[in-house]
């Protein structure tokens, strides 16, 4: 089945073309209009404050107060708005809209896309792959040294908990604003980066109020086919400046559809599940009222992986209400030659896109000959054996555990109705032991 690249009605609106103006009105500095001290007084951005949430409602076409309307479409008139505006001004290395499409045939539904000029063009990798937490290089590339015009917008919680948006506003250096700017190697349609508080240069490891304000993005978007993602190093991320990355593609992709089995659900209410019959080993998250629970939960989990120095790659899908979690090795049996020269040879990074089903392919070779069995042996190779995931899921229920107890200091009722089969005597032991509240059936 072959797809075209959906491309979402959008409107350029007169700020955006009074913005360009402006662009090449403001210059000075170091000359390029970067994002650093040397350009950034005076300078302005588009600034969108979104409302906080409780909880993610179902299908939204707004989240301004139930009788206020949003002064403006957040995914289709500003983000994909703004990301059509940087395309017109020739602001990427290739058109990715001129990019091959199709579904492989077969039960998963895996996407199958012929990129060679992310292959050719892309920026590469300037760090160690065996280290997942690494101090922020300012010498090496980083978001600051981007163009102003590569930055769509400013993201920020609203003050008074209603949606605003300024066309025009100033950049509050002081206080480090988190940004929205477009990926110049884009995979898909809408392809940006989220940068959590910009000028603060932050690592790429992920903290609880980074990984609420990626959620609260999923959230405000509203649509399931705009999904964010965020990559480790040691997991493909190619830039050790904290980053997630969205884009929209309408197709589900596999691991969406993939079965899953509940461990358990924590006392707030998130649930747990292992994902089945998936080539790479993995959890989801979903639920927890309010929708700081799911965050938390998820976050945790990830600052579990870095500090025990475990790769992983996250995709936050359906407007955020789910959330996958992968650990992943394949960098590491890289490392060790355990990688067939076959799979080396397609030149495939197998991150968070890759892992969920979409494969972004460099040789109209692999292209031509996709199929299912392709895919599946690629991805196989990055997943955790049975019994490393097994030993990972422990530390992250451990350190779930642990924090539910800082939280809000309990310890007994942490996680509760557990549907979790465990594969021997032995594992009942082991939950039973690390974690009280754990109920074996």
């Amino acid at each position: 089945m072959m797809l075209r690249i959906k491309r979402v009605p959008t409107v350029v609106s007169n700020f955006q073309k009074e913005e360009a103006e402006e662009d090449s009105r403001h210059a000075g500095g170091c000359g390029r209009n970067c994002f650093r001290s040397c350009c950034l007084p005076g300078a302005k951005l588009p600034f969108y404050a979104f409302k906080k949430m409780n909880k993610i409602e179902g299908e939204k076409k707004s989240v301004g107060s139930e009788n206020k309307e949003s002064p403006v479409a957040f995914l289709d008139s500003l983000l994909l708005g703004e990301w059509e505006d940087r395309m017109q001004r020739g602001l990427f290395r290739y058109d990715v809209t001129a990019c091959e499409t199709k579904v492989i045939p077969g039960q998963c539904g895996f996407i199958a896309q012929l990129n060679e000029g992310r292959h050719l063009k892309k920026r590469p990798t300037e760090f160690r792959v065996d280290k997942v937490l690494q101090p922020f290089d300012e010498n090496k590339f980083n978001f600051t040294k981007v163009g102003q015009e590569e930055v769509l917008f400013q993201f920020e919680p609203s003050m008074d908990n209603d949606v605003q948006f300024f066309p025009n506003a100033p950049i509050d250096i002081e206080n480090s604003p988190s940004v929205v700017a477009i990926n110049v190697s884009p995979i898909e349609y809408g392809h940006i980066l989220l940068i959590p508080r910009i000028l603060g240069c932050l690592p790429q490891r992920i903290d609880r109020d980074s990984f609420l304000l990626a959620l609260y993005m999923a959230a405000e978007a509203g649509n399931p086919y705009f999904r964010l993602g965020y990559n480790s190093l040691g997991a493909f991320a190619t830039i050790n400046h904290l980053h997630f990355q969205a884009y929209y593609l309408a197709v589900p992709f596999p691991i969406e559809r993939a079965p899953t089995r509940k461990i358990t659900t924590t006392s707030g209410g998130v649930k747990i599940c292992d994902i089945l019959n998936y080539p790479v080993r993995g959890l989801v998250f979903e639920g927890g009222n309010p929708l700081e629970e799911l965050s938390n939960v998820v976050s945790d989990s990830c600052i579990c992986l870095q500090d025990n120095n475990i790769p992983y790659n996250v995709l936050i899908a359906d407007s955020g209400r789910r959330i996958f979690l992968f650990p992943q090795c394949y960098a590491e049996k890289q490392a060790l030659g355990e990688v067939s020269s076959e799979l080396l040879d397609t030149q495939v990074n197998p991150a968070v896109w890759e892992i969920s089903g979409h494969m972004v392919l460099k040789r109209k070779e692999d292209y031509e000959e996709a199929s299912e069995e392709n895919a599946w042996r690629l991805l196989a190779e990055v997943s955790l054996s049975e019994e490393r995931f097994h030993e990972v899921k422990e530390l992250l229920f451990e350190a779930i555990s642990c924090s539910i107890e800082e939280d809000k200091g309990v310890t007994q009722n942490l996680l509760e109705e557990s549907d979790f089969c465990p594969q021997s005597l032995e594992d009942v032991d082991a939950l039973k032991g690390s974690h009280p509240g754990i109920v074996s059936v």
